[in-house]
C-alpha cells in the first residue's frame, strides 16, 4: 500500500519545465571590412567622431541536432562632427554556434535572436575596441545592445510590411 501512495504522490506532483541548456560551440568572424577613409585622404588633426551604428541578427538551424548558427552584423559609420567627411567605416559579420536544448518550440526563435547575441556580444564589442585603436581612433566601446529592444522592433517592421503588403493586395 506504502508503493502505490508513493505513485499517487508522484503522479500528482507538477510537471517540471524541461531544462534549458545553452553551450556556445565556437565563434568567429565570418566577414570584416575596416576602411580608414580619413588615413586614405591624408588628412590629420583632431576632429570629433559622429558614430553611427546598425546592427542586424540573424539565426538559422545546423544539420547537427539542436545546433544553431547566430550571426550579429554591424555596420559602424564614423563621421567627423559637424562635417560629412567620413572618418572610417566598419562591417563585421560575427558568428556563434550553440547547442541549445529544452526551449519550447514557440520560444526558440526569440531565445536565438536575444539570448544568444547576449552571449557573443562582450567578444564583439572587443573586437570592434581592438580594431577601431588599431586603425589609429581611440578605441570604440560599443553601448549594450538591448536584444530584446531589436527583436521587438523587427517583429513590428515585419507586421507593418505584412499588413501594407495586405492592404496592396486588397486595392488591387
Amino acid at each position: 500500500m506504502a508503493e502505490n501512495e508513493a505513485q499517487g504522490d508522484a503522479a500528482a506532483a507538477p510537471q517540471q519545465p524541461p531544462q534549458i541548456q545553452m553551450r556556445v560551440l565556437t565563434q568567429f568572424i565570418r566577414d570584416m571590412s575596416f576602411e580608414n577613409v580619413m588615413a586614405q585622404r591624408g588628412a590629420t588633426g583632431e576632429v570629433q567622431p559622429d558614430v553611427s551604428v546598425q546592427v542586424s541578427l540573424d539565426a538559422k538551424k545546423r544539420s547537427a541536432d539542436n545546433q544553431f548558427e547566430v550571426s550579429i552584423k554591424l555596420n559602424i559609420n564614423s563621421k567627423a562632427k559637424g562635417m560629412d567627411d567620413v572618418l572610417f567605416v566598419l562591417e563585421l559579420d560575427y558568428c556563434g554556434i550553440f547547442h541549445v536544448e529544452g526551449v519550447p518550440n514557440e520560444q526558440l526563435h526569440p531565445f536565438l535572436l536575444i539570448e544568444c547575441p547576449r552571449m557573443l556580444f562582450p567578444f564583439l564589442r572587443r573586437i570592434v575596441s581592438d580594431v577601431t585603436r588599431d586603425g589609429g581612433y581611440p578605441p570604440l566601446n560599443l553601448d549594450s545592445i538591448d536584444f530584446m529592444a531589436l527583436y521587438r522592433a523587427e517583429l513590428s517592421r515585419q507586421q507593418a510590411a505584412a499588413q501594407a503588403q495586405k492592404e496592396k493586395q486588397a486595392d488591387a
